[in-house]
């Protein structure tokens, strides 16, 4: 069985293409992330035979723990962790509920810091506590969904036990201030958790200058295989776990560790550590280009999350009135684009998300809201084909729709 030696992702140096050829322009990345061929490559072996569970004691047991153990120092070498600090989860998902649930359950106090605009799993984590008696403060955004540190700070109280604020949200693409958050929260020595999953890979951050206590990961975002996630916590910190039965990952995670993602995500997140300035000003010029383009094609479109700096370098969210997001996509699709919608309505309500709610989205521009996130395989020749074709869909749309 092939190790997961310290110089694997280097040796595999920088992939040609995509995981497989397509006409189609794919840009949905925040979504779902193709796996990176050299990914591929090092889980291979793990999936073909010759692997042991990493908890037994024979020679394959040991190997098995040998790769676990690297794939763990990998990831937290993104931000600069403890190795040990790492708990493999089965999704970023589970990570937040692990570490809102895992955390409260062990604190003496009954109170929770967020935002307005986190993921679905962390606010559903916040609900849940609630059913059961703590209290959740839910701290506003500004029109560009940025989260203000002081509002942050006048929020904690005595019995406060987390806050929990995302690095950068993946809907509207606007990177949030952590360090000035997590400062302020390290003065009232509370613990700070960030979901990073949009974030990592994308925005340089580093656990301690961040005065991080508790950090969520998704493998498949960077450019990893599904089916695997981690949180990073901090020593001093202390969770219950959420899934018993086996002890693995320190207590806090039973059940046996799936090796093949977990060390197909050690792989991608040190290729994100490696490749990312260079990957950051590629995709931003190539962002600039697309946002720009749209805004000056399509009359009365409106720029969704910060600009600049603020905004993740790969991420392009816009508004546009007049039609809805669900119509526009299907005939992008039908014309070889995939892209996404930030109206992520529910089935049974039908109202807007509650991102584009909290920034102040009135209905019909949350309607059109549309999302288009790049990645390591766009290229400039895709995003003239998307400016050529998006502002004739919604302009035929547009005379179609009812006045």
């Amino acid at each position: 069985m092939a190790r997961f030696s310290a110089s694997s992702s280097e040796r595999l140096g920088r992939t040609a293409g995509p995981p497989a050829a397509s006409p189609r322009v794919y840009l949905d990345y925040a979504g779902f992330s193709p796996v990176d061929p050299r990914v591929v490559a090092v889980m291979r072996p793990f999936l073909e035979g010759g692997v042991g569970n990493p908890n037994a004691q024979h020679s394959l047991g040991l190997e098995a723990r040998a790769s676990l153990d690297g794939a763990r120092a990998k990831v937290a070498r993104l931000f600069a962790g403890t190795p040990a600090g790492v708990i493999f989860t089965a999704s970023a998902t589970e990570a937040n509920n692990l570490a809102v649930k895992g955390l409260a359950q062990r604190a003496a106090g009954r109170h929770v810091v967020t935002s307005a605009i986190e993921h679905i799993s962390l606010i559903d984590s916040c609900r849940d506590l609630e059913k059961r008696g703590w209290t959740v403060t839910y701290v506003g955004v500004d029109g560009d969904g940025r989260v203000d540190p002081d509002a942050v700070a006048r929020a904690i109280r005595d019995d406060t036990v987390l806050v929990s604020i995302m690095a950068a949200n993946s809907e509207i693409g606007t990177v949030q201030p952590i360090r000035e958050i997590g400062r302020r929260t390290r003065g009232r020595g509370v613990p700070f958790h960030v979901d990073a999953v949009g974030a990592a890979g994308r925005v340089p951050f580093l656990v301690d200058d961040c005065h991080i206590d508790l950090l969520t990961l998704s493998s498949n975002d960077l450019y990893g295989p599904p089916g695997a996630g981690a949180l990073w916590v901090r020593p001093a910190v202390k969770l219950a776990p959420i899934t018993v039965g086996g002890g693995q990952e320190g207590g806090y995670r039973a059940g046996t560790e799936n090796l093949p993602a977990i060390a197909g995500m050690g792989v991608a997140a040190d290729l994100a550590r490696i490749e990312v300035a260079g990957e950051v000003a590629r995709l931003g010029e190539l962002r600039d280009r697309l946002l720009s383009g749209l805004l000056a094609r399509i009359p009365e479109a409106q720029l969704t999350g910060a600009r600049g700096a603020a905004r993740l370098p790969h991420h392009v969210s816009i508004a546009v009135p007049g039609v809805k997001a669900e119509s526009v996509l299907m005939e992008l699709d039908l014309r070889g684009i995939a892209a996404s919608s930030g109206a992520t309505c529910t089935a049974m309500t039908g109202e807007p998300s509650h991102v584009l709610r909290a920034i102040g989205c009135d209905r019909d521009a949350a309607e059109g809201s549309l999302c288009f996130t790049l990645g390591r395989w766009t290229t400039a020749g895709e995003i003239d084909v998307v400016l050529d074709v998006v502002p004739a869909v919604v302009a035929r749309l547009r005379r179609l729709a009812p006045q």
